[in-house]
């Protein structure tokens, strides 16, 4: 029987590579795993988290980065409520607007953060009452 062992990565089409480049590294605190340069451009990057658990690809493609525009395509999990408000706070000395931690349908989340293009992100914890 084949065996699925999670996400090898993410690919998220972006109107403008650098500046969705600096929000999520600044925002998400993703880092720069490979660059890929086209004809001397920046044309695409992969970001990976801190614990390497997760690989996000930015690719530059402003008509389908349109397309998601006010969809929430990302819902990021976080190990616990603690992290949850850690980011919250995280998130509040950025500048970053957000929903603040609500509860859901599986447990804790902060919604309402939008990416440069217009794209919602959501943090979930499966923690239950905090």
């Amino acid at each position: 029987m084949p065996v699925l062992g999670g996400f090898h990565h993410v690919r998220l089409p972006v109107s403008d590579v650098g500046k969705s480049l600096e929000w999520y590294t600044r925002v998400l605190r993703l880092e720069v795993s490979i660059e890929f340069i086209e004809d001397g451009v920046l044309g695409a990057v992969a970001l990976i988290d801190a614990n390497r658990t997760l690989t996000l690809a930015l690719r530059e493609d402003p008509q389908r980065a349109a397309g998601l525009a006010g969809f929430n395509a990302l819902s990021f999990g976080v190990p616990t409520m603690q992290a949850l408000r850690v980011w919250a706070g995280h998130l509040d000395a950025l500048g970053v607007e957000h929903s603040g931690i609500a509860e859901g349908s599986t447990g804790w989340l902060i919604g309402g953060i939008i990416d440069p293009d217009d794209m919602e992100i959501r943090l979930f914890t499966h923690e239950r009452r905090p």
